[in-house]
């Protein structure tokens, strides 16, 4: 009678730890599922987005290099103005000398050496009467009809690269915050892979969802950002 009871004591105690083991292996079946649901989401995303700051990068360096050359480009122009100004002024300069002496052929001749844009606002200060108006502008460079095309391309081109300096900017913060999304994922990783080592159940469930958590908030984050 007792080793029956010792049987039956041994086989109920047997059978409660097939029953403990079973239970244990779902859970670590289901956790192993979500860790590696967890490392397949994160791999991609990492990869998405050091992709993305990649291309971020090439755009920044693209549109900071278009930004110097249009300031170069700006330069050269503005050079072209102020040289074309000087001229024209001191062509003006020469003629208000033959205009003083009377000496009228010398006169046109340093008029049509004036450049088409400064004939114009030359043409329009002739007829505020300069010389007995004391009311009229000192020159045609202070009439509104001036116009300076190399000076205006100059602007021009200084505005765009500073356009294309501010676009490259925004470019480079972009890149950045992918990075930063891509730092975020690599600590998914590293809580994934520490969750792996424990055996104490709420330990690993609790490093797998913080794990969860972050790669949510990083995932959030890219979808937030600009693509190319």
């Amino acid at each position: 009678m007792p080793e029956d009871m010792n049987l039956e004591i041994a086989a109920a105690l047997s059978e409660r730890e097939e029953r403990e083991a079973s239970g244990k292996r779902r859970w670590e079946e289901l956790v192993e599922i979500v860790e590696v649901a967890l490392l397949a989401i994160v791999a991609v995303a990492t990869a998405w987005s050091g992709y993305q700051a990649a291309r971020w990068d090439g755009r920044q360096a693209f549109l900071y290099g278009t930004s110097s050359s249009l300031h170069f480009e700006a330069e050269a122009a503005e050079t072209l103005g102020a040289e074309q100004q000087l001229q024209d002024i001191t062509t003006f300069n020469t003629w208000i000398q033959a205009h003083q002496q009377g000496d009228e052929e010398l006169a046109d001749l340093y008029v049509r050496r004036f450049s088409p844009e400064y004939r114009i606002a030359f043409d329009a200060w002739l007829e505020t009467r300069p010389f007995s108006n004391p009311a009229a502008p000192p020159g045609p460079i202070f009439m509104p009809e001036y116009r300076n095309p190399d000076a205006e391309r100059a602007a021009s081109l200084n505005e765009r690269a500073r356009s294309m300096f501010e676009a490259g900017t925004a470019a480079r913060e972009t890149g950045e915050r992918y990075v930063r999304q891509t730092v975020l994922f690599a600590t998914v990783l590293f809580l994934v892979a520490i969750a792996q080592r424990f055996r104490f159940r709420g330990v690993r469930i609790a490093a797998s969802v913080v794990a969860g958590v972050l790669m949510i908030v990083a995932l959030l984050g890219i979808v937030s950002l600009a693509r190319l």
